[in-house]
């Protein structure tokens, strides 16, 4: 069987379309097999804008992929011709109102193999990525030497801040949420962990900022949501932010009021609102969208540019217009040039505000 996706089909681009199918296993996969698949997967997936799960048990995988049907499409024709499954059966296909695995590149679930704990997942692809289970390891047993000792050794080899804050610190956070979501680390771990990252990523330096921004001399004000307990991204934020020559303000405010309060205060040119970066958050997504406009309205006749942050927008379970942010960051790497284009990008349409 082959999907049914057609030119007529795939439009418009924006329809989210779910499939679902089943199909036996062609080898005996081992634990590591099921690992590097679903390392493989989440990549795959995120290249292309999918989630979904996989599940494999008794001999048989049981798939479920949602996205556009481009995307879908694309992934369909190297599905229906890997050759480690075959009798490969389609369960459903249809649109759907809202992604069910919005946060998830790719849930990975298996049943009759030894189970290997989640936090030894992680996203392939890239090369400072795949030492994310070893830096786990040295999180989870309180080795801030041999952490340091590593991030050391990364930027001796000519790896530049910006680089390993995207591709091992953000998905290490990311990966000690996950440990903590299946109860393979405690409420105390993963505040420890997170801890020990931040501490990481203030040695970590970042890629130098071309100096007609750097004499912008732009200011930020970088919060955390309201009542959000996790500061690892607005922590490493401040460093970039400082380093790219903005005036710096931090605040972790309890409630909306404290947030607008401090705002119509200092009128900065920009806000960036910070969900945790190692869990999910979906619940908080109507939260943050009244967050984000009691901001606006704390100084209407200041042009501020607003951006959110945090594993929600990583990875892509949500966007900035469903917030009604200016702008959403996946990674904290770069942010500052990305928000000073905004402003610039923003006086020019409506003058200095």
């Amino acid at each position: 069987m082959t999907l049914q996706l057609d030119d007529a089909t795939i439009k418009p681009s924006d329809w989210t379309t779910s499939i679902t199918y089943q199909s036996k296993v062609t080898f005996r996969p081992t634990e590591a097999d099921l690992r590097e698949l679903a390392w493989k997967a989440r990549e795959r997936n995120h290249t292309l804008g999918l989630t979904g799960m996989l599940l494999y048990d008794r001999g048989r995988f049981f798939q479920t992929l949602e996205g556009s049907p481009v995307g879908l499409k694309t992934l369909w024709d190297s599905i229906s011709k890997d050759p480690r499954h075959c009798d490969i059966e389609i369960l459903s296909e249809h649109i759907i109102p809202a992604r069910l695995f919005g946060a998830w590149d790719m849930l990975s679930v298996h049943g009759d193999v030894a189970r290997d704990s989640d936090i030894r997942r992680a996203e392939a692809g890239h090369e400072l990525t795949r030492l994310v289970p070893a830096l786990i390891d040295l999180v989870l047993h309180g080795d801030d030497i041999g952490m340091n000792q590593t991030i050391a050794s990364l930027a001796e080899k000519g790896w530049d801040g910006d680089a390993i804050l995207t591709h091992l610190i953000e998905p290490t956070a990311r990966a000690l949420g996950d440990a903590w979501l299946s109860d393979d680390c405690s409420e105390f771990d993963l505040t420890i962990g997170l801890s020990m990252l931040q501490l990481a990523g203030h040695a970590v330096r970042s890629t130098p900022v071309p100096g007609k921004l750097r004499q912008s001399r732009y200011s930020i004000l970088l919060a955390t949501a309201p009542g959000e307990p996790h500061t690892l991204g607005t922590s490493l934020l401040a460093d970039l932010f400082t380093d790219a020559g903005w005036q710096v303000d931090m605040v972790f405010p309890d409630s909306n009021q404290a947030l607008a309060n401090q705002l119509a205060a200092q009128q900065p040119d920009a806000v960036d609102i910070g969900l945790s970066e190692a869990l999910p958050r979906e619940h908080t997504l109507a939260k943050l969208r009244q967050t984000v406009e009691r901001s606006r309205f704390a100084a209407p006749d200041h042009l501020t540019v607003v951006s959110v942050g945090g594993r929600l927008f990583a990875d892509a379970a949500a966007t900035a217009e469903n917030v009604g942010a200016d702008h959403a960051r996946k990674t904290v790497a770069g942010t500052s040039i990305q928000l000073a284009e905004l402003i610039k990008l923003k006086r020019q349409q409506h003058g200095p505000g």
